[in-house]
């Protein structure tokens, strides 16, 4: 594989220098227990529910579905800390082998984190043609959770495990399928013993904190000058079981959420998700360091975090839900300062329109704006971003702005979003 490493020693010289990486010298995190359970966890109050990422706890390329048990239940209201890995770095064009991997661009053994490790010298099947990339964690269930109901999902924390991570440009993906990676084309017999004949192209990206206090990625041009980029961690997939028996690939997004890739879903956030099999069983992955929208190359900086979650089930019909039938048929988002409206669809032309229906249902059930009035203030005052083109799904994601609605919930007995 051709892996893009124009410093290969930036890590070793941040973990060993730089006043600017303090937060570098408690990494890495690594597992908190070798299975799911109740434990204390520095930094939050009395025990709370841990799952770690190991053979046993993850699927390798597709989403739980109806028949998947979960690994545990939970009472509503519950906070549930997941350690989550990345899968770049592990793949196969890599040579699934973690330690090997992350050797070859400068990093010492132990900085490498052993559930990643483990995982890829494990026998777990995963096929790189055919699979999903990412390593799904969970699922965990919620007491009395059922079809109809809607969970949400707090996110109180995503925090970096590592302070590396990796963005991959892949033949036959991306926005420019065909045009890039640039070069020869893949050789048919490539497989994990050879990996550099998949011909694909990675970037080993270093993060260190800065004089802020805020995460930034670092990379370099050819002249060798800095290149510096704001992160801002979020989990990429966060989803409940859908009601098949079918396998669920990992990469398109759907219904039940899973590989949104909304990068305005970090800490501090909330997903509203459809409950569709008993337990909802929801589940995380794909943890990012940082996505621009749109996420061109194919992946974003994927980069091993630990999340922690709050569950809390809405029954059918809770005012709480941002609906008016009392449940959700697709996730919808929350912020400080937007409520989000998501559309999916594998047309990006369908997807905005989606995007564009959903907001316009928020607005009308929640705001009480007239349909023709919704559409002319999404018109002059609501962003809708491309979240990502490169999921098979695509999705659009429409940012309506809660100050604009001040005087409204002021002047009407509006149903609580929180």
């Amino acid at each position: 594989m051709n892996h893009r490493n124009p410093f290969r020693s930036a890590l070793l010289f941040l973990l060993a220098t730089s006043a600017l990486s303090v937060a570098a010298a408690a990494l890495p995190l690594q597992p908190l227990a070798d299975k799911p359970g109740r434990i204390a966890v520095k930094g939050l109050r009395g025990k709370v529910y841990y799952v770690p990422s190991t053979v046993d706890t993850v699927k390798w390329g597709y989403l739980p579905n109806a028949t998947d048990r979960p690994l545990l239940t939970v009472p509503s209201g519950a906070t549930v800390v997941f350690d989550t890995l990345s899968h770049e770095g592990l793949l196969e064009d890599q040579g699934r082998d973690a330690l090997t991997y992350f050797a070859a661009q400068g990093v010492p053994g132990r900085m490498v984190l052993q559930d990643a490790i483990a995982i890829t010298r494990s026998s777990l099947p995963h096929d790189f043609s055919k699979d999903g990339p990412h390593i799904i964690t969970g699922p965990v269930a919620v007491d009395g959770a059922r079809p109809g109901d809607v969970l949400k999902v707090d996110v109180l924390a995503v925090t970096p495990r590592v302070p590396y991570g990796v963005i991959s440009n892949r033949h036959g993906k991306g926005a420019l399928p065909g045009e890039f990676p640039e070069g020869p084309k893949p050789e048919p017999d490539a497989s994990a013993a050879e990996p550099e004949k998949y011909r694909n192209v990675s970037v080993f990206t270093p993060v260190r904190k800065n004089r802020r206090g805020s995460w930034e990625g670092l990379m370099k041009n050819m002249r060798g000058d800095a290149v510096t980029f704001p992160a801002a961690p979020f989990m990429g997939v966060m989803g409940v079981a859908a009601a098949t028996s079918e396998p669920v690939h990992s990469v398109p997004p759907g219904v039940f959420g899973g590989n949104m890739d909304v990068k305005d879903l970090g800490a501090g956030t909330v997903v509203y998700l459809p409950v569709f099999v008993d337990g909802a069983n929801f589940y995380t992955g794909d943890p990012h360091m940082a996505q621009a929208n749109g996420e061109v190359a194919l992946t974003a900086l994927e980069h091993s975090m630990r999340a922690t979650f709050r569950l809390t089930l809405l029954k059918k019909g809770d005012p709480r839900i941002p609906s008016a039938s009392g449940s959700l048929e697709k996730p919808f988002g929350e912020t400080r300062d937007y409520w989000i409206a998501i559309g999916l669809n594998p047309d990006l032309d369908e997807a905005m329109k989606d995007a564009v229906r959903e907001a316009m249902r928020f607005l009308h059930e929640q705001l009480g704006m007239d349909r023709a009035v919704a559409l002319a203030y999404m018109s002059a005052a609501t962003d809708f971003n491309v979240s990502q083109v490169v999921d098979r799904t695509k999705g659009i994601h429409a940012l309506i702005r809660k100050r604009d609605f001040i005087k409204v919930k002021q002047g009407i007995r509006q149903r609580p979003m929180r």
